[in-house]
């Protein structure tokens, strides 16, 4: 059977957490229906605002609105363990981060970014006494080891989990392009990795550190996999896309259904990162070089240079999130050419179960052959 995935205080009888995906891909139907199934179910909370029929001078505030009401959506329909994937690249990071603890999330996932510092105005005394896990996502033992020593130095306080993002994953990618198809940065080396660099500090702090493997995870075979390396769970978002309970349009998802391994590819993002993406339409023409008209409201990503974009990334990611993949494009995993129907969370935690038993059911079959021999 699945073990469980104990983070602080909180303890998911699965130990799958879904991965916050935006703009408005994981919102508060996804994330319940996957604490509800035993996981761990996360909000993605960039561009909430972008979703709403608002005044876009106010965007900022209003993106707060959105937020605090996925966060009582999601709780109220799950007793289950809700997260919250922040970006730690976004204007309002602070504001965010702060209204997420206020409204008492279970766990905050800090990733695109290095999270060095918490937001001014939160001290030790409240790391200590929030309800709130604090989880960074990181690509490498070195991004590890940095936070956990900026952490300890600035408040004698370690984060409470970390994911390790490998470069099969969706989305922005925190290597170079190089990297990415470069077997020594792959997942498997990644994990080791960081286990060794944070067992110091679960040492020093008496505290468990569950490590967390995320990028390309798509079977319980593969689940299984890296429990075996020293995992205590994993993180998985393409798997969750093509779910009857994900937030996003029907024309999203059987984007996800539809695509071929071609059509999987890597681009430059507005923000200066690589990403990988479904190509289609939209990118190609970006890529090409023409210019889709846009109007930023503010400059929601701290490192996007508006005046040399060729279009804006958040408006297209909502654009595509409402179905209008031809203004828009999808973020997705390395393997979502494999995805072949939609399902219900439940039937995919249910299948993801089912190969993780197979799974073990081998190894110990192997494992009694040779102590037969």
């Amino acid at each position: 059977m699945f073990p469980e995935l104990k983070i602080g205080q909180f303890t998911a009888r699965v130990p799958i957490i879904q991965g916050g995906m935006g703009v408005g891909i994981s919102m508060s139907g996804l994330a319940a229906a996957t604490a509800n199934e035993g996981g761990i179910g996360v909000i993605s909370s960039v561009g909430l605002g972008l979703l709403e029929k608002m005044d876009r001078k106010n965007y900022r505030k209003e993106n707060l609105v959105c937020l605090r009401k996925e966060i009582r959506k999601a709780k109220a329909m799950s007793d289950g363990v809700i997260g919250l994937n922040v970006m730690v690249a976004i204007s309002d990071y602070d504001d965010i981060v702060k209204a997420a603890i206020e409204e008492e999330i279970d766990i905050l996932f800090l990733g695109a970014g290095l999270p060095l510092k918490m937001p001014e105005g939160i001290s030790l005394e409240d790391l200590e006494t929030i309800k709130t896990k604090i989880v960074p996502i990181v690509s490498s033992a070195r991004a590890a080891n940095l936070i956990f020593h900026s952490w300890e130095k600035r408040f004698n306080h370690i984060p409470d989990a970390v994911v390790v993002e490998g470069p099969k994953a969706g989305g922005h990618l925190g290597f170079k392009v190089e990297q990415i198809s470069d077997p020594q940065y792959a997942l498997e080396k990644l994990i080791p990795e960081v286990i060794k660099v944070i067992e110091p500090f679960k040492q020093r702090y008496g505290k468990d550190i569950p490590v967390i493997a995320a990028g390309g995870i798509y079977t319980g075979e593969d689940v299984y996999k890296f429990l075996e390396m020293g995992a205590s769970g994993v993180q998985m978002g393409t798997r969750f896309v093509a779910t009857d309970e994900c937030d996003a349009d029907i024309k999203f998802k059987e984007q996800f259904v539809n695509c071929r391994e071609e059509d999987i590819g890597i681009i430059k993002s507005p923000v200066g990162l690589p990403g990988r993406a479904i190509i289609n339409k939209f990118l190609t023409d970006v890529t090409s070089g023409i210019k889709k008209p846009f109007s930023c409201p503010w400059k929601c990503l701290k490192t996007c240079n508006m005046k040399q974009s060729l279009y804006c990334i958040a408006d297209a990611l909502m654009k595509a999130k409402t179905g209008n993949l031809t203004d828009g494009f999808s973020f997705a995993g390395s393997n979502a050419f494999r995805i072949n129907q939609i399902i219900s969370v439940k039937e995919l935690i249910d299948s993801l179960r089912v190969e993780f038993e197979e799974a073990v059911s081998k190894l110990q079959g192997r494992k009694l052959a040779l102590s037969v021999d």
